[in-house]
């Protein structure tokens, strides 16, 4: 069984910080692209950034000069640190992962999430 479990979430002000952190845990042969992704009320989950197995990064034009991630492969951990925060990045931020997973003597690829975790920034 593999989980991918957020933490970090929280409420802060408008120009405060967070820092996300998503920790894949389970039968995980390979991790490929990680990222993150968020979703607001009545509106769809949008892509936030994300960072390929060798350290390239991509971001949302949106958070760009204000969020980085990051990732710990030996720990097969990514992080979102979140700064200069606004009200409309208020959302659930949830983890995605392109694992290669095993059971027994398969294996598999596929894309994971986790349950997300809240951010709430007041103005």
């Amino acid at each position: 069984q593999v989980q991918l479990a957020e933490s970090g979430g929280g409420l802060v002000q408008a120009g405060g910080s967070l820092r996300l952190s998503c920790a894949a845990s389970g039968s995980i042969f390979s991790i490929n692209a990680m990222g993150w992704y968020r979703q607001a009320p009545g509106k769809q989950r949008e892509l936030v950034a994300t960072i390929s197995s060798s350290g390239s990064t991509n971001y949302a034009d949106s958070v760009k000069g204000r969020f980085t991630i990051s990732r710990d492969n030996a720990k097969n951990t990514v992080y979102l640190q979140m700064n200069s925060l606004k009200p409309e990045d208020t959302a659930r931020y949830y983890c995605n992962a392109d694992l290669r997973v095993y059971s027994g003597s398969y294996y598999y690829t596929g894309g994971y999430w986790g349950q997300g975790t809240q951010v709430t920034v007041s103005s």
